[in-house]
This record gives structure tokens, sequence and C-alpha cells, in this order.
């Protein structure tokens, strides 16, 4: 089986085409993306620890009735970059899987993340999954060469985190 490259340069026009219309069948179509800053945030945010995230998200997790997993990116300066939804769950639980969670940092190209859910019933106490999912993420984060900062647990007002309770599996906190 051969395969046949045609270059734009050497498509012929028919005679009796004009040259704009050939122009604009030929050439491809550029689609760019750029980041806008949040109107919000005018300045970086910058997460140094676990009270920074909570912070950032206890208002918004606390008016969910499902669990609801988000991804903070961050940039080298621990700036956060995006904040993402990854995935709703039901009351008691939410299926994570690490692809989710890291086709978000790469396309914000970020240095590190932090990964935090809520716990609707309002304590922050990680279940057995909980474990699971962040053992998952971070040995992924480690292939990837993004660093899994913390994994940030949040409820009725409290929070748990992985990093502050030695829980990342030697991981580095933010």
């Amino acid at each position: 089986m051969s395969a046949t490259t045609t270059y734009a340069l050497e498509l012929v026009p028919p005679a009796s085409a004009d040259a704009k219309q050939v122009h604009e069948k030929l050439l491809p179509t550029w689609v760019r993306l750029v980041r806008e800053l949040d109107p919000a945030h005018l300045e970086p945010v910058h997460i140094r620890g676990p009270q920074d995230v909570h912070r950032l998200l206890h208002q918004r997790t606390s008016q969910e009735l499902g669990e609801v997993f988000y991804v903070i990116t961050l940039n080298t300066q621990s700036c956060v970059v995006g904040l993402h939804e990854v995935t709703r769950g039901t009351l008691s639980s939410s299926l994570v899987h690490p692809r989710e969670v890291f086709i978000r940092a790469i396309a914000d190209y970020a240095a590190g993340i932090v990964v935090v859910h809520n716990h609707p019933s309002g304590d922050p106490t990680p279940s057995a999954d909980d474990h699971a999912v962040t053992r998952q993420l971070v040995d992924a984060g480690k292939v990837l060469h993004v660093l899994v900062y913390d994994h940030v647990i949040i409820g009725n007002g409290r929070y748990f985190s992985f990093a502050e309770g030695g829980l990342l599996g030697g991981g580095e906190g933010a």
C-alpha cells in the first residue's frame, strides 16, 4: 500500500476558479485559545497550604448536595493557574480517574496540582476509597512529573489534608 502526499503548492486550481475561493479552500483554519484572568481574582491566588485551599473552595463545596471532585492546577510559584471540576458523584462517592485529573493539569502546563473534594455528610475524614484515589493520583503524577501537593477533603466548615497527615506517600506539600 503506497501513500501519496499532496502539498498545497502542488495543487493546481481550475482555470475558471476565482483566486480568493481557491485560497480559502486550500488554507487550514487555525484556532487559538487564550486564557483570560478571572475578574474576581485580579491578583494571583497562592496556595501555601490546605488553609488556602479551604478558603478558596469551602463556600462552593458547602452548597453541593453530592460529592464533587476538583483539581487546582498550580504554576512553579504555587499560584493558581486553573480550577476545574473533574467529576460529580452521589451523596457518598465520586468516581475519579487519573486521566480526567491530569488532562487538565497538562492542558494548563501545571507544575503541580492539589485535588479537592467535599463530603456532603460534613465529616471530612477520608474513606478507604479516598486513600486509594490519592495513591493512584500521586503515582500517576510521578510518571507525568506533575507533583500532587495535596488532597484536601472539605466538610462542614472543616477540612482534612493528606499532606498535613503525612499520607501522600513521600510527596511534597504545597
